[in-house]
């Protein structure tokens, strides 16, 4: 026989004191199909020497059984296999074709590396996670959510506990309409995600003061998205402690932060989350804030502008549409908004900002003495008196700038126009702030004491 091996055409022998079909025939087989299709010889030695079979019936159907058995999805189609006499012996060709449903896999390795294979030269090797995702995305044409899951051992205990609080039933049927289950049958990621093994996590830092020198309490955060969900709001809920004033008769309890603000950023942190990351969902608290990062970025195309006019484009739909379902969203695209909303009356505003990779949203602690502002370079911190005097906020921006004006008030401290006119009066009445005019602009420079 003429032909040597080379990355479409490979040789294998049987076992010797078996006879079987080496293991690693099928794992060539799957390389062809995850990759460019091949040839495979049996009863060929890898010099290209003809050793022939001594019963190639049983070897073709034994073949045939392996590939049945042994490959997942069904690769039955893709693969032709007929006896071939080559120089006066009998040897079994297997023609492959590339899959249409790769990657393919061996159903006893599971859809992960040492389970997946491809062609790389004239070698056979494990495919890593990045190439197997890469893949799956490449061969389905779809997003992440509705690629298969490579995980497929999965439960929904979590899950079907939240449906039937809402009376709806789980089954089958349910499965494929939710888009838990993909055409060829097998766990979609959208599955992973909710199921009890899911492999992405939440971790949660509590740290000592406002920097992240001192750990106070750690934690991370496993299982279904929906039981992490539940579980680190539960866990942050501890920490939102409550301050009492008095109003005239009346006293007033105030949260550190307002609980649906928390839950609403721990929601579109899971929701829109970038899944194809491996790393875990982050969630820092500190004595003046609590900071939300999640994986991704800004879906392409959206601008922060856009998300806060409350135009939406979820990157995981098929997520959002199932929290839709058990009511934990009442709609899209309302997140940011309404967390906006829940601090209007504060003149401390949550931060939001978007980086290559990832998303952050900055809830501010309303009991705080220390107020937070947001700037185009960043955040900035502006001591308060002992009465939280919003005039002292002012001055102090003032100094801290040399100077200011009237929209910056609005913008940077979070105050009407009236509102804002009227307190830079007062102080410039008092002496503090010393009016300046240049030609239609007007700022506002500290007095020098």
């Amino acid at each position: 026989m003429q032909k040597t091996e080379k990355t479409d055409i490979e040789f294998k022998e049987l076992e010797k004191e078996t006879k079987r079909i080496p293991d690693s025939a099928i794992k060539t087989l799957i390389a062809f199909l995850n990759t460019e299709g091949g040839e495979l010889y049996i009863g060929v030695c890898d010099d290209g020497s003809v050793c022939g079979l001594a019963d190639p019936d049983d070897t073709s159907k034994r073949l045939s059984s392996s590939i049945h058995d042994a490959i997942r999805p069904d690769a039955s189609p893709f693969i032709s296999i007929r006896i071939e006499e080559k120089e006066g012996k009998h040897v079994v060709k297997a023609s492959v074709a590339v899959g249409t449903e790769r990657p393919y896999y061996l159903a006893k390795a599971g859809l992960k590396p040492g389970g997946v294979y491809a062609k790389l030269g004239n070698a056979c090797i494990p495919m890593s996670e990045a190439g197997i995702r890469s893949l799956m995305l490449e061969t389905s044409g779809t997003s992440f959510e509705q690629s298969r899951s490579m995980e497929q051992e999965l439960s929904f205990s979590t899950l079907q506990e939240a449906l039937a609080k809402q009376h709806l039933e789980f089954g089958q049927a349910q499965m494929e309409t939710l888009q838990l289950i993909g055409r060829d049958t097998l766990f979609t990621n959208a599955a992973l995600l909710l199921s009890d093994q899911c492999t992405h996590t939440c971790k949660v830092a509590v740290f000592q003061g406002k920097d992240t020198t001192l750990f106070r309490d750690r934690r991370e955060f496993s299982g279904s998205v929906l039981k992490q969900l539940a579980e680190v709001y539960e866990f942050l809920d501890t920490y939102n402690k409550t301050k009492a004033s008095i109003k005239g008769l009346y006293r007033e309890d105030t949260t550190d932060y307002p609980k649906e603000a928390i839950r609403e950023a721990l929601l579109n942190s899971l929701i829109h989350r970038d899944y194809l990351f491996s790393g875990s969902n982050i969630v820092n608290v500190y004595d003046d804030h609590i900071e939300f990062i999640s994986l991704g970025g800004l879906v392409r195309g959206l601008s922060m502008e856009a998300i806060q006019l409350g135009v939406s484009q979820s990157r995981n739909p098929i997520l959002a549409s199932i929290f839709y379902r058990l009511r934990l969203v009442e709609s899209y695209g309302t997140g940011i908004r309404k967390i906006l909303l829940l601090y209007g009356d504060c003149a401390r505003k949550p931060l939001f900002k978007a980086a290559e990779g990832a998303f952050s949203c900055i809830l501010p602690n309303r009991n705080e003495e220390v107020q937070y502002v947001q700037t185009q370079e960043g955040v900035m911190s502006v001591a308060k008196d002992a009465f939280g005097s919003e005039k002292s906020s002012i001055l102090a921006l003032a100094k801290e700038r040399g100077s200011i004006s009237r929209k910056e008030v609005e913008d940077l401290v979070g105050l009407k126009t009236t509102k804002a006119f009227r307190l830079i009066k007062e102080l410039c009445d008092e002496g503090k702030l010393l009016q300046q005019v240049s030609g239609k602009y007007t700022r506002y420079v500290p007095r020098m004491s």
